[in-house]
C-alpha cells in the first residue's frame, strides 16, 4: 500500500443544508463541489465531505464516538468570540499548552471541532499530534 495523504474526512450529518451553512458560512470553508447528497468543502489539502445520514441511523455525537476535526486558526481568541456571537456552542474554552492555544466547539451534529493556534514560528505548520487537545 502506498498512501500519500488523507484525501477527505467524511461526516454523516442529520441536516445537510444546516451543516453546509455551518461549515461554509460560519467556519468559512469554501464549497468545492456540491451534489444533492454530497458536499465537499475546502480549497486545498484534506477535504471535508458531508453527506446525509439515513433517517433510521443513529450517528451519535463525536463526544461519544471519539471523532474530532482539527482546524488551525490565526487568532483563537477572536475566532471563539466571533463563533460565540453566531451561536456556536463552545465545548471547552481556550486553554494554553506548550504547542499553542486550543478550544473545542460543537457543530450542528455535536461533532467536536478543535481550534488550534500554534505557538511555533511557522503558524501554517500542522502539529505532530493533538495530544491534550481532545476532550479527555
Amino acid at each position: 500500500m502506498n498512501i500519500k495523504r488523507v484525501g477527505n474526512v467524511i461526516l454523516a450529518v442529520k441536516d445537510l443544508d444546516k451543516s453546509v451553512d455551518f461549515y461554509n458560512k460560519i467556519i468559512g470553508l469554501p464549497i468545492k463541489q456540491q451534489r444533492r447528497t454530497w458536499v465537499d468543502l475546502g480549497s486545498h489539502g484534506t477535504i471535508l465531505s458531508l453527506h446525509p445520514t439515513s433517517l433510521t441511523s443513529n450517528i451519535g455525537a463525536s463526544i461519544d464516538n471519539g471523532i474530532a476535526i482539527g482546524f488551525i486558526v490565526g487568532d483563537i481568541k477572536s475566532a471563539i468570540n466571533e463563533l460565540k456571537t453566531q451561536g456556536v456552542k463552545v465545548y471547552r474554552d481556550i486553554i494554553n499548552r506548550e504547542a499553542g492555544k486550543n478550544a473545542l466547539i460543537l457543530d450542528p451534529d455535536d461533532y467536536i471541532l478543535s481550534l488550534f493556534e500554534p505557538s511555533f514560528a511557522d503558524k501554517e505548520q500542522q502539529t505532530t499530534g493533538y495530544q491534550g487537545f481532545t476532550p479527555q
